[in-house]
């Protein structure tokens, strides 16, 4: 019995294997930049590091399939039962050394079908962040052709920005009403402080004039304790 199963996954492998290839209608091709993300501490990758890969898509597609199993072991080899396939229903192909291959999925139910290349997008989009966290990568250098990067969430200012441009502009009335304030105050002080040769004679001449007035004012007030007058002299 155990013969029979293993040949059954030999030819199913085969056969999905034949699915598998470049531009495949849905399939998507994956490339790492392993040592631009990580540099000198980048790791290889191997066989261990693709099994992971595939691993962790089988977890993205667990949701896509109504609760079937992506994985299932039993007596600690990984068998694929008829309705519980495991990870070999990620079938890879393609691998260059530069980290790139393609990648497609099989149905759980029929491992000569191949699933729909719509549910495969949904399964990345939606556990990007676990498959990018997985190998220490971002969306920059783990990259899903045909699969949009996903997007970062708007970002929010603590302060509403209709506030802060209400600050801006009331700080620019303020600012310009002391600055014409202040100019208009400098202004009158120098205003002030400067004299012309052309006033400075006004003023000598009005203080002469002053001077002239105030003289021929006092030669006209008689002094009478001086009189020689006898009706001032008499006792």
């Amino acid at each position: 019995m155990l013969e029979k199963i293993l040949i059954l996954l030999c030819l199913s492998s085969a056969a999905a294997g034949q699915l598998c290839k470049p531009d495949a209608s849905d399939g998507y091709k994956v490339r790492l930049s392993i040592r631009t993300a990580l540099g000198d501490q980048a790791y290889m990758w191997d066989k261990k590091e693709m099994f992971l890969f595939r691993s962790t898509m089988a977890y993205a597609m667990r949701g896509q399939f109504n609760g079937q199993e992506f994985d299932c072991e039993t007596n600690e080899l990984f068998i694929v039962l008829w309705n519980f396939p495991s990870v070999s229903n990620i079938i890879v192909c393609e691998e260059t050394p530069r980290v790139s291959f393609w990648f497609v999925v099989t149905s759980p139910l029929n491992t000569s079908n191949l699933v729909d290349k719509k549910n495969v997008e949904e399964a990345v989009r939606k556990h990007r962040n676990r498959i990018n966290s997985a190998f220490l990568l971002t969306d920059e250098t783990l990259e899903f052709d045909g699969i949009p990067r996903t997007l970062e969430a708007p970002f929010t200012p603590d302060t509403p920005p209709w506030l802060i441009v209400f600050g801006v502009v009331m700080g620019t009335v303020v600012a310009g009403i002391i600055v014409f304030i202040g100019s208009s105050v400098v202004q009158k002080k120098r205003k002030k402080n400067r004299k012309t040769p052309e006033d400075e004679d006004s003023e000598e001449e009005e203080s002469r004039g002053k001077t002239v007035e105030n003289g021929a004012a006092n030669e006209g007030v008689y002094n009478m304790s001086f009189s020689d007058d006898e009706r001032f002299t008499r006792i």
